[in-house]
């Protein structure tokens, strides 16, 4: 990451801290989009003595770690007039965090203690369970999501090409004018790392073998839909469609691959092909091996399918996985669906991949109060749909 780029959310939490919030401060997203890099950079500029831990071991501390380093930071706080920082990294890896978290937080208000927490997490589920579980009320939540185009642009000079090909991991862009060192250290790096220590030290899988094959599934059909029966087709060992759609959870908790449901107008209907999105299309370009030169320069049907992909992406990096979906009757489709407390969208990608003239008509049918929204030819233009927060568009 460029020495002289600071992630946003740094400026955000040091706001929070100085009008001395009663919160503890939570940063999530997922591996090597710069959360550390922004703690680092939140304690440089913090101006009190501060304490930095990280859990991310091989084998996965006890509910102690985090008292020792309470009172590490707890020694310091009584150097300092203003207090002193505690964060702690990959949290999530503790055993039984959330509740010992909550003991010590609580103990330090209810003596006037003045230690500062900010908590960075990796895996949503386990993060998002211990926050429901034990802290409700306690914290404000950042979202550290994938780099999008901006990001990448003006951190390294990415065009939208260059962006829709390598994807947004600011650790892996330098390597960008190394096509096979770059492949590398995304697979092995990032990917294996990320389903080692979020999904498989994390959660009881029966079958590794079988998950990741999934996610290289995922990775060789971007924003398709693919059955669960067509996965057990493609997959050795698959087990059973309950087992996939398991594996397909776990894969969306450590942000890498989401099958995206059906929207349908009786949400008595239960069942439906997942439509897979990879959440950055680096995960895309690593796994499949074939050059920037072949994808965006001389197929033009399988860069389309890095835009849909990166539509999608874009969306579930910023609104999550429940207000995102896809809509089909038939041949008729509509590449995805945005659902808000604010309405609902149904969006059409047009970047050269064949498009059913009828899918948005018969959608807006369905569904009267929808807004239709068209990215690319025709429409809004990519550059602007990935430049806007969906947040803005869709409100």
């Amino acid at each position: 990451m460029p020495a002289s780029y600071t992630h946003p959310v740094v400026a955000q939490v040091l706001s929070a801290l100085e009008k001395a919030r009663p919160f503890l401060h939570i940063l999530i997203g997922p591996r090597q989009v710069g959360k550390s890099t922004a703690a680092n950079d939140i304690v440089k500029r913090w101006r009190a003595p501060a304490h930095f831990a990280a859990a991310d071991g091989p084998l996965p501390p006890g509910p102690e770690w985090v008292t020792a380093q309470w009172e590490v930071a707890r020694s310091l706080s009584r150097t300092s007039d203003t207090g002193a920082l505690l964060v702690l990294d990959e949290i999530q890896k503790v055993r039984g965090w959330s509740e010992t978290i909550k003991a010590l937080w609580d103990e330090e208000k209810r003596t006037g203690g003045t230690v500062n927490v900010i908590l960075l997490g990796s895996s949503s589920l386990l993060m998002q369970q211990g926050l429901t579980e034990s802290l409700a009320g306690r914290f404000l939540l950042y979202r550290c999501p994938h780099w999008g185009y901006p990001e990448m642009r003006d951190a390294f000079g990415f065009t939208l090409d260059q962006w829709l090909y390598f994807g947004g991991y600011p650790g892996a862009a330098a390597l960008a004018d190394d096509e096979e060192q770059w492949r590398r250290y995304v697979a092995d790096g990032l990917v294996e790392t990320a389903l080692a220590r979020d999904v498989l030290q994390m959660h009881t899988i029966a079958k590794p073998a079988l998950l990741r094959h999934l996610f290289g599934l995922a990775a060789a059909y971007p924003a398709q839909i693919f059955s669960y029966n067509k996965m057990l087709g493609q997959l050795q060992e698959a087990g059973n469609t309950t087992t996939l759609a398991h594996y397909l959870r776990l894969l969306e908790t450590a942000f890498l691959a989401t099958g995206l449901d059906l929207r349908r107008s009786s949400p008595m209907k239960r069942g439906s092909s997942p439509k897979l999105i990879l959440w950055n299309n680096a995960l895309i370009s690593a796994v499949r091996n074939r050059t920037y030169a072949e994808v965006v320069e001389q197929d033009p049907t399988f860069r389309g399918r890095l835009v849909e992909n990166a539509v999608g992406a874009h969306l579930l990096n910023h609104l999550g996985a429940g207000a995102v979906g896809y809509w089909r009757d038939g041949n008729d489709e509509v590449d995805f669906t945005v659902t808000t407390p604010r309405g609902m969208w149904g969006i059409e990608v047009k970047s050269g991949k064949p498009v059913s003239p009828r899918g948005m008509e018969k959608f807006l049918k369905q569904f009267p109060l929808a807004k239709p929204l068209i990215v690319g030819s025709g429409g809004l233009s990519l550059e602007d749909f990935f430049t806007t927060m969906p947040g803005e568009l869709f409100a």
